[in-house]
């Protein structure tokens, strides 16, 4: 499988998964932010799907590039600079094929550390770096590893369990950070949409080049 058709199939996957989950994100974001996040997600994964064709005969630094700036200029919200942000920043750290684990990483990696400076945003925020900064980190610690299927069910559980986080956390970032002590007991809504795209990808991984191990 190629890069492009293994990105697009994973994004293709996160779109659906985003869906199945769209009123959930929705209630959540209401609870403590604006309620427009999963608009602006999806409006993204949209416009990103659009560029399929366009993308074809792109190397995968290109279409992360691309796409980073389409989500830029097209997607509103705190959530669209961000993600533009990751990718955008993956894509200057691309430099290998998409098989090797430790490249994977360090572009994941990478592009964590510019949204962490773009958001002026840490772990222990109640935001969706509470869900990217683990799995970067184990994404670091499994770069040697070989066998997909372990490190996507160890990138599944490093999401989860940051998702999950959040519910006891105070929001320090963002509009719910305007509710203080009483964002406690909710979870972000961008950690668990971020939690559900990872999950999606991961599913791929399991689904696809799983079998062929």
């Amino acid at each position: 499988m190629t890069n492009f058709s293994l990105f697009f199939l994973c994004l293709e996957n996160i779109n659906n998964s985003i869906e199945l989950h769209k009123n959930e994100i929705e209630k959540l974001d209401q609870n403590i932010g604006d309620g427009d996040h999963i608009f602006n997600i999806q409006r993204g994964l949209k416009e990103s799907l659009n560029l399929k064709e366009e993308l074809k005969d792109n190397q995968l630094n290109e279409i992360l590039k691309k796409i980073g700036i389409k989500v830029m200029t097209t997607v509103g919200g705190s959530s669209g600079a961000l993600f533009s942000t990751l990718l955008i920043n993956m894509a200057k750290a691309y430099n290998n094929e998409l098989s090797d684990q430790k490249n994977i990483a360090l572009m994941f990696d990478c592009g964590v550390e510019a949204m962490k400076k773009r958001g002026r945003a840490d772990l222990g925020e109640k935001t969706m770096l509470d869900v990217l900064i683990p799995v970067s980190k184990k994404l670091n610690e499994l770069s040697d590893k070989k066998d997909s299927k372990e490190i996507a069910s160890e990138i599944m559980k490093a999401a989860e369990i940051g998702m999950l986080s959040t519910k006891d956390l105070i929001a320090t970032k963002g509009r719910a950070s305007f509710l203080g002590e009483r964002s406690i007991g909710h979870i972000d809504p961008g950690a668990r949409s971020s939690q559900i795209a990872i999950e999606a990808i991961c599913n791929v991984v399991l689904n696809k080049l799983g079998r062929k191990q």
